[in-house]
Formats: structure tokens, sequence, C-alpha cells
């Protein structure tokens, strides 16, 4: 998949979201629920879409909503419900849909004051401070947004009493709750209106961001970030957390300069990611290129997409880091500095994430849980504290508190973007010059995802390969050692496969929200190996295309 000429480069005004035309589409244009990518799918992390392909409109959400309150019955969730949003535009009218229908069935909701905007660690946050020694009554939580995916986009997902995504036996129940009441065409929601609904007495305001920011000091050393000297920057991406971090600098006294606080529903200021879309990514070197130009005025700068539960690193040495990178220095330096957790805490890794993570831990005495791909997996390793660690390829994270209980069950980017100042006050090496010592001990992997087009039927294909598609012995002329449909760490199906070797390994996996397939590859042998790795698996993936009748 090529490189758009002008990746990297601001959009041209033609380019930007026509708001207007977006917000009428979620009203007025219905969904047909024979059509099955018009109905609602809740994937890796949700149900996501956009107004002007009737698959994120008005109904999507008042079925949603109703299959929640719903849930909430048969479940026995009868505490509070906190209810979040970004700034994407299709954000603010979900959120007053949902409100509609929560308020009509009684549901006890929290929402931010304002401007209402709350990004998703602080509603996790929120879940897991009120459920704090509760046994009964506990609250859970739907937050708004298709996290850093393009300005016309929508999502919303639900999360449970333990802070995080929900399990998939939760969102499987309400997804298919959701598509009766869109084939039943609504006849089962309850509604009220907008104005009625915040004047309920079930409608709250909850000071999320208070909350959140002055509990920081609990899981990050705002100590020796303040006294450090040095120089910091944060690009909000116009996300969730634009006035978190204002906040988090006053109440701190951090040297923390927040460069961009306005909001903007097309995101004009962004420039265009790898395909010429715009794309709030900050693992993306295309949509960061305003923050990489900057790299050599501060000593360390980051950015969070429009959620703020993803990270991204930029320093004067090293540049944006891949997010594999960052993601080992931050394994190395709390296994390192948090003395307050046990010695048999470990770390947790999605399959598709580096393996340098397992070397690093292996080091520290620590064990690894490797789950499928969606944080969802890690819900109960840090609710109960198993893990100290868990993080994803895709620039997702959260870890514990200093005393080693639980923070966020949800990816938390403005935790791990601070973890970053951290590191570089504690050890006087920004996160870059730290990952080129951790290499130099553990080896440097080279990594890579291609990323192909796909049919439908291909996407099935390759959700369920099974290991004796794998003909050969050898992959990349090094021998197989395993050969993985499940995770090892819970053994759960990765919706896909995985095949290892001492030095590298790839997995071959469809997208849960996209038309492609990817492959994922790393070898701790050089980019000459990778690629053999890669053209391996695409022969395998081949194969088992060319052995389904579907496919064929």
């Amino acid at each position: 998949m090529s490189t758009h000429d002008l990746a990297g480069q601001p959009a041209p005004s033609d380019q930007l979201l026509d708001v207007s035309a977006l917000l009428a589409a979620y009203q007025n244009d219905q969904p047909d629920p024979s059509v099955a990518a018009q109905r609602v799918s809740f994937g890796t992390s949700g149900h996501r879409g956009t107004a002007f392909d009737r698959t994120f409109n008005e109904a999507h959400i008042l079925a949603i909503a109703q299959a929640v309150c719903d849930y909430r019955d048969e479940a026995g969730i009868t505490g509070p419900l906190f209810l979040g949003m970004d700034t994407h535009a299709l954000s603010a009218p979900a959120q007053a849909t949902c409100l509609e229908v929560f308020a009509a069935n009684e549901i006890d909701v929290r929402i931010a004051a304002d401007d209402g905007v709350t990004p998703t660690p602080a509603v996790s946050h929120a879940i897991l401070t009120y459920n704090d020694g509760r046994a009964e009554g506990q609250a859970d939580g739907v937050i708004i947004t298709p996290s850093h995916n393009p300005p016309a986009d929508g999502g919303i997902k639900y999360n449970g009493p333990t802070g995080g995504p929900a399990t998939p036996t939760a969102t499987n129940w309400i997804q298919n709750r959701a598509n009766q009441h869109l084939d039943t065409k609504l006849a089962d929601v309850k509604r009220i209106g907008y104005e009625q609904a915040l004047r309920a007495d079930t409608t709250q305001e909850y000071d999320f961001l208070r909350h959140y920011v002055d509990d920081l000091d609990a899981v990050l050393d705002m100590e020796i970030i303040r006294e450090s000297g040095l120089s910091l920057a944060v690009d909000p991406l116009g996300g969730a957390g634009v006035h978190y971090w204002t906040a988090i600098a006053d109440t701190y006294d951090l040297p923390l300069e927040v460069l961009r606080t306005e909001v903007d529903p097309t995101f004009s200021f962004m420039t265009l990611d790898w395909d010429g879309q715009i794309r709030m990514d900050p693992s993306s070197a295309y949509a960061m290129q305003s923050l990489i130009n900057l790299k050599d005025e501060y000593d360390v700068a980051f950015a969070c997409d429009t959620d703020h539960d993803r990270h991204g690193i930029v320093t004067k040495n090293g540049g944006l880091m891949p997010p594999n990178a960052y993601l080992s220095v931050m394994v190395d330096a709390l296994l390192s500095s948090r003395t307050g957790w046990a010695d048999d805490v470990g770390v947790g890794k999605t399959v598709v994430t580096t393996r340098l993570l397992n070397r690093i831990a292996a080091d520290y005495g620590r064990p690894v849980t490797e789950v499928p791909v969606g944080f969802k997996w890690f819900v109960d390793v840090l609710y109960d504290g198993s893990c100290g660690f868990v993080g994803e390829e895709s620039a997702g994270a959260s870890f514990l508190r200093k005393d080693g209980t639980v923070w966020s069950t949800d990816k938390d980017g403005i935790i791990a973007a601070l973890m970053a100042a951290e590191i570089t006050a504690r050890t006087g090496q920004d996160p870059s010059e730290r990952y080129d010592e951790l290499t130099e001990q553990f080896g440097n992997p080279v990594y890579e995802r291609v990323d192909a087009p796909a049919t439908p039927e291909q996407k099935a294909v390759l959700k369920n390969l099974t290991p004796d598609l794998v003909t050969q012995d050898e992959l990349a002329g090094e021998p197989i050692q395993t050969i993985r449909t499940n995770a090892p760490g819970n053994d759960a199906a990765i919706g896909g496969l995985k095949v290892e070797t001492e030095n590298g390994w790839f997995v071959a996996r469809p997208s849960g929200t996209e038309a492609i397939y990817k492959i994922y590859g790393e070898s701790f042998n050089g980019r000459d190996h990778l690629n053999q790795i890669h053209e391996d698996a695409q022969a395998l993936v081949n194969r088992a295309f060319d052995a389904s009748p579907k496919t064929a």
C-alpha cells in the first residue's frame, strides 16, 4: 500500500470535513439492518463508522444505548454510568443521544461539565475509583470515541465495572441486542428530549479532570519531573485531553509547554497521514510531522490521540520513537524504579508486540503474559495487579500505581507520555538514548507490519488459519519453534496465526475494523532476515487463499 504524495503535509482546504453535512447525515440517514455493513459491530474497540456510510447514525446510537441499559439489567449493574466523549464531530451528538436514552431508562449518569470532553483513561479511573471497596452498586462507563480515526468517523465503546474494555461476552451481548433494536425499528428504545435528560435527577456532573489530575502523583514521580529542569512539550492533537495538560502543568508546576489548545472538528491543523487521510495517530511520523519539526527545541515532547489512550514520544536524539521501542524503555524503567511493586509482578503484551519486552522482563526475572490483540485482554491482569505494565504495538499502554495497585484498566496515553519525562529526569538519558543501550544488551530488533486489501471472505480465511497450513520446518532459514493460533497467556484465539523461531516471528491476521489483512514480523537478525520472514509469511497466506473455494 503506497504512501500518498501529500503525506506529512498540511491538509488542503478542499479535503477538510464538511461538519454540517456530517451532522445532517447523523440525524437524517437511516441504516438498513439487512445490509451487514450497516449493522452494529463491536470490533477490537467498540462500534465505529461514519454517518456518511450509514454505519454511525443516530439509529445506531439509540440501539446501542438501549442495549447497554438492557445489559445492565441483565448483569445486575446498578451503580452510576460514567459517560465520556472525545472531540470528533460525531461525538457530541452521539453523547446527547446516549443521554436521552439513559435518562429515559432512569440510569444514574455522570457527565463532565462544560464541553464534556473526557479522555478514555479518565473514565476508566473514575469507574475504578467509584467501585473501590464496593461489592454492590458498582459503576460502569460508555466512551464516545473512534480513537485516532479520521474526522468523519464516530465510535462508541462500553467499559464494565472493572474499568476497562468489556469482555467479548458482554460486547457480543450488547451488539446482538442493539441489532435486535435495529431490526424492530427501535420499537423498544426508551427516549426523552435532550434538555429534559440534562435536567433529570439521574444526570449529574462529575469532575473527571480534577479527580484524575490530582491523583497522578500516585502513579508517576511528579516531583522528579518538576525538579528536573527539563524542557518539555505536549501536543494534545485537539483531543479530549486538551484542558488536562494545562491543569497537569499548573497542579504539579511542571516545565511543560502545551503547544496547542484549540479544538477543531475538521482537525485542519493536522498533517496528512501516510494514505493522505487526516488521522490523529501519535505513532505516525506523517501525522506527527509538526511536533517532529520541533524536536530540537525540547528535551522530550509527546502527544496523544483524540481520546488520549495512545501516546507518541519525540526526542532530540531519535525523533519520533517507534511504539515498540518506547514500550521497551518503559518496561525497563518501571521494573527498575517501582520498588512498591511485588517481586513477581509481570509484564503483559499482545502477540504482535516486540519480543524485546520478553528479553527485558526475563532479565528482571519477571513473567510475561502474552494475549491476543485488543486491550480488553489486559483488564484482569491490571485489575488484580499481576501485571505491572501492559502494552501493545499500536502505542497503547498502562501500568500500576507506585504502590502496586490498579490505576487504569484501559489504555492511558497521558501517563505513558509523562513517563518519558520521568525517565529522562531520573536517568539523564532521553528514551531514545536508553533504547540504544537496551538494544546493545538484548539485541536490536527490526519490526514491520505489512497491510494488504482483503475481501470479507479472505478475512474469514485468515481468522480461521490452522497450524497444519504451515508445511515447512523452517522460517527464513531458522527452525520453527512454535506455531500458535491461541495466545499463550490466556489461551484465547488470536484470530490468525503466529509462527516463531529463535530470532524471529510473524503473525498473520485480518483487521477487525478495516477491509485489510495484516502481517506483522520481527527479526533480531537484521532487515534481510525480516524480509525473508515476510516473504515466507505471504506465501503461507497465499496458500490459505488458494486452498479456500470462497477466495480462489
